[in-house]
This record gives C-alpha cells, sequence and structure tokens, in this order.
C-alpha cells in the first residue's frame, strides 16, 4: 500500500488544501491528514474544531485519514505511519523555496520523499491567514471553504 502524509495546521482548511489533498488520494492508496499544532502559534480553532472541520470535509472521499500529528519530527511521524511520500501543495515559487530545504531533509532524516502538487490556479491565492483576514473584515469567504467551515467561522464571529 502507498501512503502519503499531507501535514498542516489547517486553521481553518480551506478549498485550495481540499483540492491538493483530493488530488494526492489519487495518487496513493491512503492519504493521512496530519494536522499539526505549533505551539509557538496562535490558533482560531483548537486542535479538536480543525480534526473535526478536516474529518468533515474528506467524510465523501475514500482513502483518506484524519488524524493529529502530535509533537515530533515529520520525518518520524511518517516513518511511523509507513508513509513513503509527504504531499506539499504549492501556490508559488515562494512556496517551493521554502519547502525544498525541508524535503531534503526529510529525505536524508528517514528516507520520505516530498511529493509537489501545484495548486489549481482558482485557489493559488489562498491560505487560511487571508481567509481569517477576509472573514474577520466582513469580506465573503464562502467560495472557498467549506460550508461546516464556513458555520464554525459564523459561530466563532457570534461568541
Amino acid at each position: 500500500m502507498q501512503r502519503a502524509v499531507c501535514p498542516g495546521s489547517f486553521d481553518p482548511i480551506h478549498n485550495g488544501h481540499l483540492e491538493v489533498i483530493a488530488r494526492a488520494s489519487s495518487l496513493f492508496d491512503e492519504v493521512i491528514v496530519a494536522v499539526s499544532t505549533n505551539y509557538s502559534k496562535s490558533y482560531r480553532f483548537s486542535l479538536e474544531e480543525r480534526l473535526e472541520m478536516a474529518r468533515h470535509s474528506f467524510s465523501a472521499l475514500r482513502g483518506i485519514v484524519v488524524e493529529p500529528m502530535g509533537q515530533g519530527l515529520l520525518a518520524e511521524y511518517c516513518h511511523n505511519r509507513g508513509a513513503s511520500a509527504i504531499v506539499k501543495g504549492l501556490r508559488s515559487s515562494s512556496d517551493f523555496d521554502y519547502e525544498l530545504p525541508m524535503a531534503t531533509m526529510n529525505r536524508q532524516l528517514t528516507g520520505v520523499e516530498t511529493v509537489f502538487v501545484p495548486g489549481e490556479a482558482s485557489y493559488i491565492h489562498l491560505s487560511s491567514t487571508m481567509i481569517k483576514e477576509v472573514f474577520d473584515l466582513g469580506g465573503d469567504v464562502s467560495r472557498y471553504v467549506p460550508g461546516s467551515v464556513l458555520k464554525k467561522l459564523q459561530a466563532r464571529e457570534s461568541a
């Protein structure tokens, strides 16, 4: 079985993430969406909420598993899960410049390869940060996030 890991904080998950992960699921038998937590980062949604949004977003697709990544190195996480690849979506050349050294280090640490998947043109401008900023300023983000994520954003706003 060919297994890949698609890591991210997914705060929140958006259609750019969904599109890349759905395409990855056609390349691998199983894709683990590893929801990570960077403790130096401030999150709008808790780990449990981010896991719930990701699980709901992929509930109709086969071969996608959502789980927390926990602490430690991504390369070790992949090794422990029997994953042969890390899938990373690329929006621009700056994403590639940022990701390439990590891909090299991960391969040297455990042999796990990184597969770069170019984002769909209609989503390459998206980031979770931008989604939150546009939403906070009253913009309509409904075409960029799954309905369940939009409801979570709206619920957080009214709380």
